[in-house]
């Protein structure tokens, strides 16, 4: 095992950051007051930590001349989800659909979500699945650039030029797909699938708020399950259900009317430091969104909320963004046309029961 260097994104951003090799995959440490070690891009794999007690050694016997860590942690892999270790055990929330059969996810949905997708249809949304080119990514840029503020806080991929955003999709193109919906020549939202082993997992979805009305979140997630389905993938995710005890909110909400439900992955802990060890005792490894109680968080997210919207009403803050935006574009050549007949090929149909 040996010292490194590794790219990876922080707030939207890349930077290089110390990691070690292990069995083919760089371990990186994250935190500050305690620091945790894991793989990176962890969730994007086919496989988990193997011999996680060897690795547990390794970073104790190098940690004054390599990589700092006080907690090695590592999750399980769907679909297995009893515990396989007798390390410190906690449960990962993860939001998931059974893919196994679309028409019974499809009857499990909400009648308002079902409409939804069919309303998407009938104002004109189409939905194929495209590589990722030069058209798609200024696609991409185009949708990122509708709004500087979403979900109550500052978009961290507003404003990216055509190379930060190439690069920040250029990773997992072995095994992945990008679901696109488009209102004749325009891109109005995509999903950006991961394949991992048995899984498909939800990287991005983006959408145009200008588009709200057509509903093509809606329209790329039946999508996102059928194709499953057509892979034969066990379940579809999209990150957490559950954020520490961050219960209810907004993302969740859009989740569960979607046809997402919690399921429960264990995830270990092993202490590597005396400070680790008092760490996970008294469960400070969690964050302050595993500490604080559900109603503190929505009262910061509130608040939070609420300055973005001052600065949001500020109406030279949002010119000045716009007009760095449009510097940016024009040395850029703009021409996202229709889909062409080969990439519409790549797509598969969308055909959903009637009521």
């Amino acid at each position: 095992m040996s010292l490194q260097i590794a790219e990876t994104t922080v707030k939207g951003k890349w930077v290089r950051v110390p990691a070690l090799s292990y069995k083919g995959n760089s371990i990186v440490a994250k935190g500050s007051w305690v620091r945790l070690a894991q793989i990176l891009d962890e969730e994007w794999l086919d496989t988990e930590l193997e011999d996680p007690e060897v690795c547990a050694k390794l970073l104790k016997s190098q940690r004054r001349t390599g990589l700092r860590a006080d907690i090695l942690t590592f999750a399980q892999k769907l679909p297995l989800t009893i515990p396989k270790y007798n390390y410190h055990t906690e449960w990962d929330s993860i939001a998931a659909i059974p893919t196994s059969s679309f028409r019974q996810w499809w009857a499990g949905l909400p009648r308002e979500s079902r409409k939804n997708v069919r309303r998407s249809q009938k104002r004109g949304v189409e939905v194929f699945v495209r590589p990722l080119d030069d058209h798609l990514i200024h696609g991409i840029m185009d949708a990122s650039n509708e709004s500087p503020v979403r979900q109550g806080m500052a978009y961290r991929h507003f404003g990216k030029t055509f190379e930060q955003v190439k690069k920040d999709h250029s990773s997992f193109l072995d095994h992945s797909d990008y679901i696109c919906a488009y209102v004749g020549e325009e891109l109005i939202g995509l999903i950006w699938l991961i394949y991992s082993g048995k899984i498909g997992s939800i990287l991005q979805i983006l959408t145009k708020p200008s588009h709200r009305d057509k509903r093509p979140a809606n329209a790329l997630i039946a999508k996102a399950v059928e194709l499953c389905e057509a892979k034969g993938l066990l379940y579809l995710t999209y990150g957490m259900f559950n954020y520490g005890n961050k219960k209810r909110n907004s993302l969740r909400e859009f989740k569960e009317r979607n046809g997402f439900i919690e399921v429960l992955v264990p995830r270990f802990y092993i202490p590597l430091t005396p400070w680790g060890k008092f760490c996970m005792k008294a469960r400070l490894h969690r964050g302050l969104i595993g500490i604080l109680p559900h109603g503190a968080i929505m009262a910061s997210t509130r608040v939070r909320s609420m300055c973005y919207a001052l600065w949001c009403s500020n109406g030279s803050t949002i010119e000045r963004l716009n007009r760095i935006r449009h510097m940016r574009w024009s040395t850029l050549t703009y021409n996202c046309s229709v889909p062409d007949e080969q990439a519409k090929n790549q797509s598969v149909s969308m055909t959903y029961p009637i009521e």
